[in-house]
């Protein structure tokens, strides 16, 4: 079989120092014989992996967790995938990095690994905020690894900002990103605060004083246009670059190409079928297999995901019932229908979910 696109690989590195009181990404505390452990059983899934795959990889992403916790671990663990794949020379390999660690040691080790962006966990500008968030860096923290980011040579760095906060406005969200773009980031990261279950907001969620969802929506709007004032493209809806610096590996996910995840939780789409590992540490570092996940790649998955984005989708691929609700949405301001595309405004990426459902009613 021909594959037409490159692969993505995501290596998943669930250890932290902490857990923030809004995440329920899979994470363990860090312990250093686990995580030997842990690297040990991944190498050996990325050389499992190797040799089923005869396929470049153009982008490596390491995601947690905190995968900066590796630290002198990145040169081996990349070394293996090097020695397991056809790596392309010009591959996007990203490293997500917390601020409040060892920053110096470990961008030192991120260099000498081949790592080639950088994505900072900023998260807001403002101390009292990350001390709600149970962050454990500060402003500071950020500034002095975006500085010591450029010093090493890094030219390709993201910072991650949050928005709908508790006791958040416009106002100080204004504040956050005076501060993000002060430090010249080629590419931002914006999500909107979620209450998941399972985590420290969500046991505080009666208490928490959290913008209403006509709030965030204004908060959602005013980002937008202060990023697209200060030059940045707005091309998927949580995410911002300047020039061509768009997540290679993130787009991935969203144009529905194919991508190989290894670590617990990780999840894959390769040769048309969807799988994943179990949210299980010991489980993986035991060998276990992942478990399949349907067929994917289908038309309607492929819709969801390229309404994501703001080149948006190709109307010649629906049904006139279909075409007809995006006339109906353009015209209340939603969406945009021309030269034979629709994508969503600003305003229709806060209502992608309804927008993208009654689109995929039509089929």
């Amino acid at each position: 079989m021909k594959f037409l696109t490159n692969l993505g690989l995501y290596l998943h590195i669930p250890f932290c120092n902490g857990k923030c009181a809004y995440c329920d990404f899979y994470s363990a505390f860090t312990n250093e014989e686990l995580v030997d452990s842990y690297v040990t059983a991944l190498i050996r899934e990325i050389k499992q992996w190797g040799g089923k795959i005869n396929r470049p990889i153009d982008t490596i992403y390491l995601g947690g967790g905190t995968p900066s916790l590796l630290n002198h671990r990145l040169g081996p663990l990349l070394s293996a995938v090097y020695k397991s794949f056809s790596v392309l020379d010009n591959a996007e390999i990203t490293l997500e990095v917390n601020p409040a660690d060892n920053i110096l040691e470990i961008l030192q080790n991120a260099k000498k690994a081949g790592i080639n962006r950088i994505s900072i966990g900023a998260q807001s500008g403002d101390d009292t905020e990350l001390l709600i968030l149970g962050r454990r860096h500060t402003v500071a923290d950020t500034e002095n690894a975006v500085r010591i980011a450029r010093e090493l040579g890094f030219s390709n760095i993201s910072l991650d900002l949050m928005l709908g906060l508790p006791d958040s406005s416009c106002d100080t969200l204004r504040g956050s990103l005076d501060f993000i773009t002060s430090l010249n980031p080629e590419h931002i990261s914006a999500y909107i605060l979620k209450i998941e279950e399972k985590t420290k907001f969500y046991k505080q969620r009666e208490t928490l004083n959290l913008p209403d969802d006509d709030k965030v929506s204004d908060q959602y709007l005013f980002m937008c246009e202060y990023l697209e004032n200060k030059g940045f493209c707005h091309y998927e809806i949580s995410n911002f670059c300047k020039g061509n610096t768009q997540s290679r590996h993130n787009l991935k996910y969203w144009k529905c190409e194919e991508y190989l995840g290894l670590g617990p939780s990780a999840h894959s789409y390769l040769f048309g079928k969807r799988f994943y590992y179990p949210r299980d540490l010991k489980s993986f570092i035991k060998g276990i297999t992942p478990t399949p996940d349907g067929e994917g790649g289908d038309l309607s998955e492929k819709i969801m995901l390229a309404l994501r984005l703001k080149d948006g989708i190709k109307t010649e691929s629906l049904p006139t019932a279909a075409i007809r609700k995006c006339e109906l949405f353009a015209q209340n301001g939603l969406g945009i229908l021309e030269n034979g595309s629709f994508s969503l405004t600003n305003s229709g990426m806060l209502l992608s979910n309804t927008i993208i459902t009654e689109i995929l009613e039509e089929f």
